[in-house]
């Protein structure tokens, strides 16, 4: 029988920046609709109902926000997701900005 021959091994990352990987990741993030001078209120509803699929009652109050705080924040999830939902925002007419939930 031949000696086996010794294995390099990859070092461990360190737990502190694994951990910062893994926060990084968790971290979702959301889409943000703006208020605007354009559209009106009634077609931001219909617009949150459409594509999102939220209630009228939900709709609304999203709606509500955006008019009296200036932006709502409709949607989160992956970043690949807020991208989407901004992009489909920005079709509608929109202005929406994606951003890191805080």
């Amino acid at each position: 029988m031949s000696a086996a021959s010794p294995v390099e091994v990859e070092p461990d990352l360190a737990p502190d920046s694994l951990a910062d990987e893994m926060t990084v990741l968790a971290v979702p993030w959301v889409t943000i609709v703006w208020n605007d001078p354009v559209n009106l209120m009634s077609y931001v509803t219909y617009v949150f109902q459409k594509y999102f699929g939220y209630d009228k009652k939900k709709a609304e109050k999203l709606m509500l926000e955006v008019h009296e705080d200036g932006r709502s924040v409709v949607s989160s999830g992956s970043r690949e997701e807020m991208e989407r939902d901004v992009q489909a925002m920005h079709e509608y007419g929109l202005w929406a900005t994606l951003d890191k939930q805080q």
